[in-house]
């Protein structure tokens, strides 16, 4: 018999590219639905103010548009000014979305500074800048951030961002010297410096890199604590209330008693707002520390044992079985062969 050769193909294979959303696959839902979420809120504050049907702060002199529910010309209501609290809530996203970014980089980046330097060169300059973090962190940062506010001269976007910056970066960076000082005690950092690298060549292409997703997670971290910083700020009067964010349209609806004459339209739609940004940022939060933390991405995936999800991080399964009948069959059977392995027994020794 005889048996016909092995084809053998003479072209090299084709190396398959990876696809363009290949990123997006590799995502955890939980990132993905934070990211559509946050994605809707970046696209409204970008199209908002352009597509606002009246000019948010005009006040319409007719008594009759006072506090008027949702309707066809005002879909969002009136506020008791007679002003469109959908206009003011598409400009307040955008606002309030410019401070938090901001803050985000601000913090961000000087916790980064801090954080890589003080693990990197280690001795005098940890001490200090680790010293300074924690006087940082254990400093009150609301009544801080109140009595920095109130005796600001001016209460504007630029002096909410400073202050929130300022007190912003302590807990990404002792996150980030954590971390840090993991990474700095393996070989191809000592490779590096082996080599004559230079310091700063060493943090920014080194270490920096391998701390992407930490730092993401900060940044998107420090955008919530920014977001609610400031909303809490501007709700107690303490921002700019002539420009109009999310915590003023709050601040003037509480002020004006819109809760107590049932006008929800003008105080749910910007606190929804902020509820729904908080969610998104946390979502995509815990979606980049999953994303980097191969601990957590493994307990992610679940498998179905004996009709049960089981994760990886969960202790292992014990088979249980699925009627008392099953029990009662197995334990006569266990009777059963050792009765009859004891009989067996008795005739052998017999005489």
């Amino acid at each position: 018999m005889t048996v016909a050769p092995l084809a053998i193909a003479t072209q090299p294979a084709l190396a398959v590219k990876p696809g363009r959303l290949d990123w997006w696959r590799r995502l955890p839902l939980k990132a993905k639905i934070g990211a559509v979420l946050l994605g809707l809120f970046v696209l409204a504050s970008i199209i908002g103010p352009f597509v606002t049907p009246y000019d948010p702060s005009y006040s319409n002199p007719s008594p009759n548009l006072a506090l008027n529910p949702p309707d066809a010309a005002h879909l969002l209501g009136t506020t008791q000014s007679g002003q469109d609290v959908l206009s003011q809530l598409l400009v307040g996203i955008r606002l309030t979305l410019e401070l938090a970014a901001a803050v985000g980089v601000a913090a961000t980046a000087l916790s980064v500074i801090v954080g890589v330097t003080a693990a990197f060169l280690g001795g005098l300059w940890d001490d200090l800048l680790s010293l300074t973090s924690n006087v940082f962190l254990v400093i009150p940062s609301l009544p801080l951030l109140i009595l920095l506010l109130g005796y600001l001269p001016q209460k504007g976007q630029l002096a909410t961002i400073l202050v929130l910056s300022l007190l912003g970066w302590p807990w990404g960076a002792r996150v980030i010297r954590a971390q840090t000082l993991a990474i700095r005690r393996r070989d191809f950092i000592a490779a590096s410096r082996e080599t004559g690298e230079r310091t700063w060549r060493i943090i920014a292409f080194e270490i920096v890199p391998n701390e992407v997703s930490l730092i993401a997670a900060s940044f998107v971290n420090t955008v919530l604590y920014a977001i609610g910083a400031s909303v809490a700020l501007a709700f107690i009067g303490l921002a700019d209330l002539n420009s109009w964010s999310l915590g003023t349209i709050l601040y003037w609806a509480q002020s004006q008693q819109a809760l107590q004459l049932g006008a929800w339209w003008w105080f749910m739609p910007p606190g929804l707002a902020v509820a729904l940004m908080g969610t998104a940022l946390v979502l995509l939060n815990t979606g980049i520390d999953e994303l980097g933390n191969p601990r957590l991405r493994n307990a992610a995936s679940a498998v179905k044992v004996n009709g049960h999800r089981q994760r990886p991080a969960d202790p292992t399964p014990v088979w249980h079985p699925d009627s008392q009948e099953q029990q009662r069959s197995r334990l006569a059977s266990v009777l059963h062969s050792f009765s009859r392995s004891s009989l067996m027994d008795g005739k052998a020794g017999g005489p």
